[in-house]
């Protein structure tokens, strides 16, 4: 299948092939560094940005983004798996990369919070919320992904995960200018009800989600990769303004694709995407697993 190309026609998610990642790190950090530069010399000419003053306002609630990781250890996740996730998410959240695209936002701060997902009511907060704006607290952070016992959980309800990262978005300490859940997983929802109403409610509160759809078993025959999974979270996971994904076709690929993911969900640098396939498909059904 040949690569996507850019056109002018509006409302798909841009979709980054395993292809094109190479490109596209250097995009993303050419971006950075130009947006690093422009931010110096507007520093230097015009002096530090004023915050904004208002009644109530707090300067400590302010973010660029409020982020929720939400990481897939359903039964189909195998124990060499979850330890690849989490030491990919660990080296990536300290990664100077994912460090740069924090330090120059607008804010030079994020919120994040990392959860696990199984089945209907099986979420496991890892590592609650925090903000992270340098080293030591991308490091703080990430050790308490790094110390947690393993989970597994038995089913797959995307439909919930999707449920608590909105309800984790509403009811968090934080203001940020956008907000974002990434979630990763190998299957499609087969618990919790209709997948694509929680992906709309989360829409139409403000946030975007991104996604990760695995795709690592070394069978090439195995029903992750019959089954599409990428294409099933395209039509029916993933959503809202700059919404994208990165198919992850092995495991050695896992830690380069969330590194890059992250800077680009930070960094905000897919907010008009503009992405068509180049070749058709029929639409997934979403609701046939519900």
């Amino acid at each position: 299948m040949r690569d996507y190309v850019p056109t002018r026609q509006r409302g798909r998610p841009a979709r980054v092939r395993q292809s094109g990642l190479a490109r596209l790190a250097v995009l993303a950090l050419a971006v950075l560094a130009f947006a690093g530069a422009a931010l110096s010399a507007s520093i230097s000419q015009a002096g530090a940005p004023q915050p904004r003053l208002g009644y109530g306002y707090d300067p400590n609630r302010e973010v660029d983004v409020e982020l929720v990781l939400a990481v897939d250890v359903s039964q189909s996740m195998d124990v060499d798996e979850q330890e690849i996730q989490r030491a990919g998410y660990v080296s990536a959240l300290t990664s100077p990369q994912v460090l740069d695209a924090i330090r120059y936002g607008p804010t030079g701060r994020i919120a994040v919070t990392y959860f696990e997902w199984g089945g209907k009511g099986e979420q496991v907060v890892v590592a609650d919320w925090a903000v992270i704006h340098d080293e030591a607290t991308a490091a703080a952070f990430a050790t308490r992904i790094a110390e947690a016992p393993l989970n597994h959980r038995q089913r797959t309800s995307i439909a919930s995960a999707l449920d608590r990262a909105t309800t984790m978005v509403a009811t968090n300490d934080y203001e940020g200018l956008r907000k974002v859940i990434d979630i990763s997983g190998d299957g499609p929802n087969n618990q919790g009800g209709t997948v694509t109403a929680f992906r709309d409610r989360a829409i139409a509160a403000g946030i975007t989600i991104n996604g990760l759809p695995l795709m690592m078993k070394s069978d090439k025959d195995s029903w992750q990769t019959l089954m599409n999974i990428d294409h099933y979270y395209e039509d029916c996971v993933i959503g809202g303004p700059g919404h994208f994904f990165v198919p992850v076709h092995s495991k050695a690929q896992f830690a380069d694709a969330i590194r890059m993911k992250l800077v680009l969900e930070i960094a905000g640098l897919l907010h008009e995407p503009r992405i068509l396939p180049a070749s058709g498909r029929k639409p997934v059904n979403c609701s046939l697993f519900d």
